[in-house]
C-alpha cells in the first residue's frame, strides 16, 4: 500500500533517515511545518544563511513598500506566493491542496513593515529580525502563513536538498524535469525566477522532502499564545528600571478588580490587559523575542521531540494498525456503500477492543488530543484502490463530513469519527447527521465515537439515552483505553 514517500518511490526508511529527511505522506498533509526560527538558531551555517535571505527579501520588500494602498501589480509580483503543496505538509482536510498567501496576506504584511517591522534589520533589543513578529499582533496571521512563506523563500534550497536525494536513491522512471515558478529571486531585476529540477514524480507533479530539523508542530516557537499567555515575564526582562516600573503598573491597571471580592482574575482577563498593555508598549514585542531568542537550544529540543512523536504516531503506529488489518477482510469489498462502511467499522472496533489496534492511538504513554489528528489517522488506513472509494470529503457549506464511502454518485455513506470528549457532541449528534445527509443527498452514515476512560464512556451512554440513539446500528461506540488490554504496558 504506497502510503509514504519510501513506499511509493520505492527507497528505504533508513536511508531518508539518514539523509535527513521526514518520510511525508502522499495521502495527506501530515500537521507539521517550518518553523524560520529553527533556521535562524541553528548551529549550521548553511541554515543561517537561508534565514539572512528571508530577512533580506523583507528588507527589500520594506524599501518598496508604501503607507498607501499597495499596487496590485507589486502585490502580486512580490507578496502574493501560492502553497508549496509538494512538500505535503501542513493543515490540509484532504489531500494536500491548502490555502495560498493570497492578497490579505499580502496587504497586511505591506501595512506593517512601518509599523510592527519598523527597525527591521536594524533591532536594537533583539539579536536578529523575525518574521514571526507579524504574526503576534495581525489577526488572521498565523503559524501556517508564517511557514508558508517562510518556505517559499527557501524554496530554492528544498529543491535542491530533494534533487540530491533523487538522483542517488531514486530511479529515473519515478523521476521527470519540472521548470518550477518562482524559485529564486533577481535584486538587480526585482523579480523571480524559474528553475529547472530532476525531481520525483507523483502523478503529474513533483514531491519536495524537508529536513527534519527544520520541522516543528503544533505552533513556531515565537507565537501569540505564548506571547500572551506568559506575558507576566516579560517585563522582568527589561533592564531599564523606569519602563518596567511602567509597563508593570499599566498592566496591572488594565485588570479589573473588586475590592468587595477577593477573586482572581481570570485567564481572558489577564490576556486582554496584556494585549493592551502591549498597545501602549510596542517595544515589548523585542523583549519577548529577546527571552525567545536566548532559550532557542529549547525551541530545537521540544521540535525534535514533536517530530520524533509525529513519526511514530502517524507514520510507524499506522504503518504497524494497517499491517494488522491486512490479516483481515478490512480492504476486501463490500455489495454497497452501506454495507463496506459498516464492515469496516466493525472490523476497526474488534481490532481496537481485542486485538493490538488500541496502541495506533498511542506513543509513549500520550495518547491522541484532537479530532483532526484521530480524522487523519483514519484516512491514512482507510486509504486503498478497492470496488469504493473511501475518502476524507470536503467541506459542502454546512461543515466538512469526515469520510465518505461511495461508488459513483448515488451509492454513497457518510462516516463521521468523533472524540467522546468533544464539548459539543450531544449537538452533533441530534442536529449534524441529518445536516449532513441533506447536504449530501443520502440517507446513509454512520457515527463513530472514541472514548478513552470509563467516564468518557458513562458520558456518551448518557448522551445516546437522552436523545434516544441507543442501540442504532449506525451509532458505533469503540474503547480505545489502554489501561483495560492486554498488554498495555507497552503501548
Amino acid at each position: 500500500m504506497d502510503i509514504y514517500f519510501s513506499d511509493h518511490f520505492k527507497v528505504k526508511e533508513k536511508e531518508l533517515e539518514k539523509y535527513g529527511a521526514f518520510n511525508i505522506s502522499l495521502v495527506a498533509d501530515l500537521p507539521l511545518f517550518i518553523d524560520p526560527f529553527l533556521l535562524f538558531n541553528s548551529k549550521k551555517k548553511k541554515y543561517q544563511e537561508l534565514h539572512d535571505n528571508i530577512i533580506k527579501y523583507l528588507i527589500f520588500l520594506k524599501k518598496k513598500s508604501t503607507f498607501q494602498t499597495i499596487d496590485t501589480g507589486a502585490l502580486k509580483a512580490w507578496y502574493v506566493f501560492k502553497e508549496v503543496e509538494q512538500n505535503w505538509l501542513g493543515f490540509s482536510v484532504t489531500g494536500n491542496k491548502g490555502r495560498a498567501l493570497g492578497p490579505d496576506f499580502g496587504r497586511a504584511l505591506n501595512a506593517n513593515l512601518h509599523k510592527i517591522f519598523h527597525e527591521f534589520g536594524q533591532e536594537k533589543v533583539s539579536k536578529g529580525s523575525h518574521l514571526e513578529k507579524l504574526c503576534l499582533i495581525k489577526d488572521g496571521v498565523g503559524k501556517d502563513n508564517i511557514s508558508d512563506f517562510a518556505t517559499n523563500l527557501i524554496k530554492e534550497f528544498l529543491l535542491e536538498y530533494t534533487q540530491n536525494f533523487a538522483k542517488k536513491y531514486i530511479d529515473e522512471k519515478l523521476r521527470d524535469k519540472f521548470r518550477v515558478q518562482r524559485v529564486r529571486f533577481n535584486y538587480k531585476t526585482e523579480s523571480w525566477e524559474d528553475v529547472v529540477f530532476d525531481l520525483p514524480k507523483f502523478w503529474d507533479d513533483f514531491v519536495i522532502l524537508t529536513p527534519k530539523e527544520l520541522l516543528t508542530k503544533d505552533e513556531t516557537w515565537i507565537n501569540k499564545k505564548d506571547l500572551f499567555e506568559n506575558f507576566e515575564r516579560i517585563p522582568n526582562a527589561i533592564s531599564d528600571d523606569e519602563l518596567r516600573f511602567k509597563v508593570n503598573n499599566y498592566f496591572l491597571s488594565r485588570i479589573p478588580r473588586d475590592p468587595k471580592k477577593k477573586k482572581e482574575p481570570t485567564k481572558q482577563e489577564k490576556i486582554s490587559a496584556a494585549f493592551a498593555t502591549i498597545q501602549e508598549f510596542p517595544q515589548l514585542i523585542d523583549y519577548y523575542i529577546k527571552s525567545k531568542e536566548e532559550n532557542g537550544d529549547l525551541a530545537e529540543s521540544i521540535s525534535s521531540e514533536k517530530v520524533i512523536f509525529s513519526q511514530n504516531f502517524y507514520i510507524n503506529n499506522v504503518q504497524q494498525f494497517i499491517a494488522g488489518l491486512q490479516k483481515t477482510d478490512f480492504y476486501a469489498s463490500a455489495k454497497n456503500s452501506y454495507e463496506e462502511a459498516k464492515k469496516k467499522i466493525e472490523i476497526l472496533k474488534e481490532y481496537i477492543e481485542n486485538n493490538e489496534g488500541y496502541k495506533l492511538f498511542y506513543h509513549n504513554g500520550q495518547r491522541i488530543k484532537g479530532e483532526k489528528d484521530l480524522q487523519l489517522l483514519f484516512g491514512l488506513v482507510c486509504h486503498e484502490s478497492t470496488a469504493f472509494d473511501v475518502n476524507r470529503e470536503v467541506n459542502n457549506g454546512r461543515g466538512p463530513v469526515d469520510f465518505k464511502v461511495s461508488k459513483g454518485s448515488v451509492d454513497k455513506t457518510l462516516v463521521e469519527f468523533k472524540l467522546a470528549n468533544n464539548k459539543k457532541l450531544e449537538q452533533n449528534l441530534q442536529k449534524q447527521v441529518e445536516i449532513y445527509e441533506k447536504a449530501n443527498k443520502t440517507t446513509s452514515s454512520f457515527k463513530v465515537i472514541i472514548y478513552f476512560t470509563e467516564d468518557e464512556y458513562k458520558k456518551v451512554v448518557a448522551i445516546l439515552n437522552k436523545i434516544g440513539l441507543t442501540g442504532k446500528e449506525n451509532i458505533v461506540l469503540i474503547d480505545g483505553r489502554n489501561d483495560n488490554k492486554i498488554s498495555a504496558s507497552n503501548a
